[in-house]
């Protein structure tokens, strides 16, 4: 029936009706209209939600109807057989409904109707699928960023005041259903840190009877730090203050978290494994500069192996990483649900338990309590997917409990993606690195002096700011667009300050603990100290204040040393066999150094030579162009490449093309003696006002020293601030000091903190192959000689070519490097300014960068260690006083391991003993003390007494095993 016919009728039937036959008249017609315009309502889609839900002892399914209704309001009923009739009203517009169904044990299809005054309006049928019984586990808390988008002191106030509110949430609902409940995960213990410092002792009481109830959850790690950035006892650091706090509060802490950072190094597992810690929660950034790590592992968890193959940790990195909550400002949705297991779906993800983390709406953000309602709603609603609000512990100890067995494993680095920002303030990364193996060598000292008055909150709070400087969040935001801004400075003056007063700390507990021994001064006497567990042979450098009294050394024999006053006005001499933690004693007095005619190494301003090593310098580019051993017929320098070892090449952008080089050099011998001889080779080179590189040999070394020192120039910043294209891409330096090895058939290895790696071969999947990072030192060997190269002050390197080219934001996992072919070229990457944000925009003044090359015969580990660790904790040489510590205060038995770490205990009842084996295969030893000690038991990060020592130690091939020996 034609609608406009229709009103034509009404309009000629007004004239000859009464009201209430128009009425009449009116109504009828209209529902003839409405029916000639057929069903006003319509199902746009029909699908199947994962959902369950029970009802007087029956469970249904949900089926998710999407309504259209083009006319008023009105009631329908939809019905599908077997389950409850819905009757619900259904407004103008569009409309999703949840309709249910009878339980599916199989995939089934299922019929539905839709009815409007008993009609039948709508009709149609929709796939089920049996519904996942999934457990998902929310972890709440807060993405610790220590700067970043406002100052580092905001930050600190924000998170415990975040600490406050999610004891306050727990508190208020620790009544909610099981689940439900307002569980604060501390991402590190940082937080607590500050927390037990700074509050009154009511408010410390309320956060320990919080831990103990559950309502805040302990994760082991202190903060969200680049581990590839860490020496190995400051990653063992990492974990040591939450077995403090949790001791505190009686309880145990066996979960760690990492927001933001992507990749870890192969130690971290091993550091972990001490501390007590099996699960990992990692969350990367969700987009920029992580390679694919989220292509390779998100959902995807897999037991890590340490590099001893002794220990394993349980890694989970979730859904989105840390940040899904970001973008999910309404919270929790019944949409979000569908999504997620969906999503969990298309990934294959076959496991009925799953965790997401929550970290609110941003960095830094307040507890978000709204989940507590949306979980007791939900959880009273449906059967399944359950939610649980908990801690990382409680999710993952239930996930393995179930699954464990299953689980794939993984062996190798995962070599990370945001330690390349540490060479944006290359000064201050190199002076933490030399202050983390310091407050290692102060803290043997406190155990040679005997000293009982340990300043355990000093040596404390040195390691927190070490760790702290190692922390992910550099700088401010506006970094690299507004470099020149009060916020980027304000940040960079605190970020700096972590470096510098860690330096400042360690440098007191050296001398405190030199000065708690007893005895009056020696005149004109020094003592030098041997901090290592092996004898140390070299070369000692007595300052200028310390040898005033002449140029002549004698030992305590009275017999003179060959010495030789160098140019810097420091006094060298060789010093042998000085036992492990023990000093030898040697007194100046007046007198002229031997004169240089009787210089041990050959020297002209093209080559030096002490008959073990040789070195060739090219007297054009200053690069070392020949390097031999005596015994071996190879030239370690690849004489095929472009350059040579020690090779200055500056890049601006990323075009290889237009690398540059220093420009001609003048060689002068700048030290020659009985001792050592130098060269001094001097440069113009691009990036900086002149580039000094410092070649030295010393009599009887079976190295050679490499000191480069920059006085750098700042690279352009951001002409408009706040233009954040410019800044992506443009004013972007680096500096590659290569370093191409000729070994036949070489192999390189890697030593990383607690570990040594092979490039390719011993990275898992997702890790950063553009650069890597390095330890203390590097090897090319082939099964009968190699290279050892050391590294004092950078902690990045290149492989195979300069590979580290991507500059600015980058979010494509195409673009970086998938494979590391076989090479035997190796690049310090010492500086760069890529990054667009967080990391510094410019570096300037003097830096310096140190290196060693030894050629040597068969691949020796515990060698390469033993060397490069000598070179980091030098000889330590102070004034004489009481009486000479000749005796060693501990020996072990076996030279294949070294002594990570000999400290006093925090309790002061103890000496703490860290051992490991760099080696390939298990080594054992005893430890041999000097005096009277007490029972010695098996360790860990706590320091508590586990099994008892009962003879040999034995440590297994690049693991640790920590012991106490308790003080008598």
């Amino acid at each position: 029936m034609n609608y406009e016919v229709i009103m034509n009728t009404i309009e000629k039937s007004v004239m000859t009706v009464n009201k209430r036959s128009f009425i009449y008249l009116f109504c009828s017609v209209s529902f003839l209209a409405a029916q000639a315009q057929g069903p006003r309502v319509t199902v746009k889609d029909a699908k199947g939600l994962p959902f369950l839900s029970e009802q007087d002892g029956r469970r249904y399914q949900s089926i998710q109807l999407s309504l259209e209704n083009a006319g008023d309001s009105l009631p329908v009923t939809v019905q599908v057989k077997g389950a409850p009739d819905l009757v619900i009203g259904v407004g103008s517009g569009s409309r999703d409904i949840e309709v249910l169904a009878p339980e599916v044990k199989k995939p089934a299809t299922v019929a539905y109707t839709v009815k409007s005054g008993g009609a039948v309006v709508a009709s149609g049928k929709v796939d089920l699928q049996p519904v996942r019984k999934m457990t998902i586990y929310i972890l709440p808390h807060s993405h610790n960023d220590i700067g970043y988008t406002e100052i580092q002191t905001n930050v600190e106030r924000k998170q415990m005041n975040n600490l406050l509110k999610g004891i306050d949430y727990a508190e208020r609902t620790r009544d909610y259903p099981a689940g439900a409940r307002f569980v604060w995960n501390l991402e590190g213990v940082y937080a607590a840190d500050l927390f037990l410092h700074r509050m009154n002792a009511q408010q410390q009481q309320r956060f320990i009877a919080a831990v103990k109830d559950g309502g805040v959850a302990l994760n082991g790690m202190y903060v969200n730090t680049l581990t590839g950035l860490c020496r190995p006892e400051e990653l063992l650091q990492l974990f040591h203050r939450s077995r403090e706090v949790a001791a505190l509060a009686d309880t145990t802490v066996d979960a760690a978290m990492i927001s933001d950072v992507p990749g870890y190094t192969w130690g971290t597992v091993t550091a972990m494994a001490q501390a007590g810690i099996k699960y990992f929660s990692a969350a990367p950034n969700y987009f920029d500069r992580i390679g694919d790590i989220l292509q390779q592992w998100e959902d995807k968890p897999f037991y890590w192996v340490s590099p001893s193959g002794n220990e394993k940790v349980l890694v989970w990195i979730p859904y989105k990483g840390y940040a899904l909550s970001h973008g999910m400002p309404e919270g929790l949705t019944k949409k979000f649900v569908g999504d997620y297991i969906a999503e969990l779906k298309h990934k294959n993800f076959n496991y009925d338990i799953s965790y997401i983390r929550w970290s609110g709406h941003g960095d830094n953000a307040v507890p978000d309590p709204s989940i507590c309602d949306f979980v007791k709603h939900w959880n009273t609603n449906y059967t399944w997917p359950k939610f649980i609000i908990s801690s990382t512990s409680t999710a993952f100890r239930a996930f393995e409990k179930r699954y464990g067995s299953e689980l794939p494993q993984e062996k190798g680095d995962w070599t990370g993606y945001w330690e390349d920002g540490a060479a944006s303030s290359a000064f201050e990364t190199a002076e933490n690195r030399a202050t983390s193996s310091r407050m290692s060598q102060a803290e043997a000292l406190w155990v040679m002096k005997g000293a009982t008055a340990f300043p355990a909150d000093s040596d404390r709070d040195a390691w927190k700011n070490v760790i702290l400087y190692s922390e992910h969040t550099w700088g401010a935001d506006v970094s690299i667009t507004r470099p020149l801004s009060q916020k980027t400075m304000e940040q960079w003056i605190i970020k700096k300050s972590y470096a510098t007063q860690a330096d400042s700390l360690s440098l007191g507990l050296v001398q405190g603990a030199l000065a708690s021994a007893d005895g009056s001064a020696v005149e004109n006497a020094i003592d030098v100290y041997n901090t290592n567990s092996w004898p140390r042979t070299g070369l000692v450098l007595v300052p200028r204040e310390l040898s005033t009294a002449g140029d002549v050394v004698k030992d305590a024999n009275g017999q003179i040393i060959a010495s030789q006053r160098l140019s810097t006005g420091e006094l060298a001499f060789l010093i042998k066999n000085v036992a492990p933690y023990a000093a030898q004693r040697f007194w100046i007095g007046p007198g002229a150094a031997s004169e240089g005619s009787n210089a041990a190494v050959k020297i002209d301003t093209h080559s030096l030579d002490n008959g073990i090593v040789h070195v060739g310098i090219d007297g054009t580019t200053g690069v070392i162009n020949s390097l031999k051993r005596q015994g071996i017929d190879n030239e370690f320098v690849d004489t095929d490449s472009s350059g040579g070892l020690n090779d200055y090449l500056f890049l601006q952008g990323n075009k290889l093309s237009e690398v540059q080089r220093n420009g001609p050099v003048k060689i002068t011998v700048k030290e020659q003696g009985p001792v050592l001889a130098e060269l001094s080779i001097e440069s113009q080179a691009p990036g900086v006002v002149s580039l000094v590189r410092e070649v030295r040999l010393v009599k009887g070394a079976d190295h050679v020293e490499i000191t480069d020192i920059l006085d750098k120039l700042p690279a352009e910043l951001d002409p408009h601030p706040g233009d954040y294209p410019w800044a992506n891409l443009h004013g972007k330096e680096s500096l590659n000091i290569g370093f191409p090895f000729h070994v036949g058939a070489g192999e390189m290895r890697l030593d990383i903190p607690l570990a040594i790696m092979q490039p390719e071969k011993d990275q898992i999947p997702g890790s950063c192959k553009n650069w890597l990072e390095v330890g203390n030192w590097a090897d090319v060997s082939n099964k009968d000689y190699g290279v050892t190269w050391v590294s004092l002050d950078a902690p990045l390197v290149e492989v195979g070519g300069i590979t580290a080219t991507l500059l600015g934001g980058q979010s494509n996992p195409a673009v970086w490097r998938k494979h590391i072919e076989p090479t035997q070229k190796l690049y310090s990457w010492a500086l760069n300014n890529h990054w667009e944000t967080n990391y510094r925009a410019y570096q300037v003044g003097l830096i310096t960068f140190r290196y060693a090359l030894q050629p040597h015969g068969v691949y020796d580990a515990v060698a390469s260690t033993k060397l490069s660790t000598g070179m980091v904790q030098p000889l330590i040489v102070v004034p004489a006083s009481g009486a000479a510590q000749v005796t060693s205060k501990l020996q072990l038995s076996s030279q294949r391991l070294v002594v990570l770490s000999l400290r006093p205990s925090l309790d002061g009842k103890a000496y703490m003993v860290t051992l490991y084996n760099p080696g390939g295969q298990a080594e054992s030893t005893e430890l041999k003390w000097a005096g009277a000690v007490g029972a010695a038991s098996y360790s860990n990060t706590g320091e508590e007494r586990l099994a008892p020592v009962t003879g040999p130690i034995t440590v297994a091939a690049q693991d640790v095993v920590t012991v106490r020996m308790e003080r008598q």
